[in-house]
């Protein structure tokens, strides 16, 4: 049977793995890192992707991996005052670690369809499939799919071959340091502290653990520090408790900074026998905690695509069709709630503090509101 090759061993090019596997389609994926796995930080399932998962057959191992808590249901602001609680109408979401997460994953697939240390030199369409040049250890190979499945990122490789005149990330003018903080600590409510600029989330992980993360404006992207945790204590550290205590008892080793990046819409997620999935195709800012949803909605979507249509080129045109649409609107919705609190901060606070209920859950559930097809 001819293969599938994803690019990209991250969650969505591990959960397209898993769908076309269920299918019946022979997959390899390669990475370019030497080693499996994620980043140290926490990572919020809402009911849409927990959906997904239950259809690729992995979700009852998931949810055994994570802790059910409300993501964007608690507001407050940095003196400490609430301008929300959490409420048990609120939508749940599943609070994993990453790293867990990707694990899961991983065991889900044999030990051999996963090859690390594989960078993609060259792409090229080829009759009847793509030639695919990469880069090992010990030299360059090829290799020959039918399809070419690009889940490498925001920074795709493969996108930038194939659609080199839309194909740069985009600095949204934002910095986010992350971490997961082991230290014993009393319970916290769960609850995202806003300032006009800035907002620090803190949610619970398995374990006792906890995940913070800061979103803040910055002057210019690439800006980084000698001490990361030092520069979060500067900017947060006299905000309400439990925020200083927290920082406290993190430690310096475990605090990720990275700059926001998001794509620009793109025309279409195919080229020929491409197709493009995840961060890779619709990278969006994470304003409304979507991006690892939206990647592991797009596996589900591709695989039943492939799976009922009557060739590959329809499959790839209901993929493109059904996907592009959905995550460009999401997209588009996590950038103007960004702008929202940064420009117009009144309102976005008046909102959370005045906004019946019903009308919250409804703002969040138009994103989540979404039911995969059957594999």
């Amino acid at each position: 049977m001819p293969e599938i090759l994803i690019v990209g061993a991250g969650i969505g090019g591990l959960t397209a793995a898993i769908g076309l596997r269920r299918i019946g389609r022979s997959v390899s994926v390669i990475e370019k890192a030497t080693t499996l796995g994620e980043v140290g930080a926490g990572l919020s399932l809402w009911p849409n992707a927990l959906r997904a998962l239950d259809e690729l057959g992995v979700g009852e191992a998931v949810r055994a991996a994570g802790v059910s808590a409300v993501s964007r249901g608690g507001l407050r602001r940095p003196s400490g005052q609430w301008l929300r609680h959490r409420h048990p109408d609120d939508i749940p979401v599943l609070m994993v670690h990453r790293a867990d997460l990707h694990r899961t994953l991983l065991d889900a697939l044999p030990a051999d369809c996963v090859r690390t240390n594989a960078t993609v030199t060259e792409v090229k369409q080829a009759t009847g499939g793509v030639d695919v040049m990469y880069r090992t250890h010990d030299g360059i190979r090829q290799k020959e799919a039918e399809l070419v499945v690009a889940a490498d990122g925001v920074h795709s490789t493969v996108r930038q071959q194939l659609w080199p005149e839309t194909t740069k990330a985009c600095f949204d003018g934002r910095s986010t340091w992350r971490a997961v903080t082991d230290g014993i600590l009393e319970p916290a409510e769960e609850a995202i502290t806003l300032a006009r600029d800035q907002q620090f989330g803190l949610l619970p992980l398995p374990n006792g653990r906890l995940y913070w993360f800061l979103t803040a404006a910055v002057e210019r992207q690439g800006i980084r520090y000698d001490d990361e945790l030092g520069e979060v204590r500067r900017r947060v550290g006299h905000w309400h408790d439990p925020i200083p205590g927290i920082l406290a008892v993190t430690a310096p080793s475990a605090v990720l900074h990275h700059d926001i990046t998001t794509l620009a819409p793109l025309e279409t997620y195919v080229s020929g026998r491409v197709v493009l999935l995840g961060d890779a195709a619709h990278a969006q800012s994470p304003d409304l905690g979507q991006g690892a949803c939206q990647a592991i909605e797009d596996a589900v979507v591709l695989a039943s695509a492939l799976a009922t249509e009557h060739d590959l080129d329809s499959a790839l045109e209901r993929y493109d069709q059904e996907r592009r649409p959905r995550t460009q609107t999401i997209a588009q919705a996590a950038q103007r709630q960004a702008k929202l609190t940064q420009a117009n901060f009144w309102a976005m606070t008046s909102a959370a503090r005045l906004l019946p209920r019903s009308l919250w859950r409804r703002q969040t559930a138009r994103w989540v509101d979404w039911s995969p097809p059957s594999l």
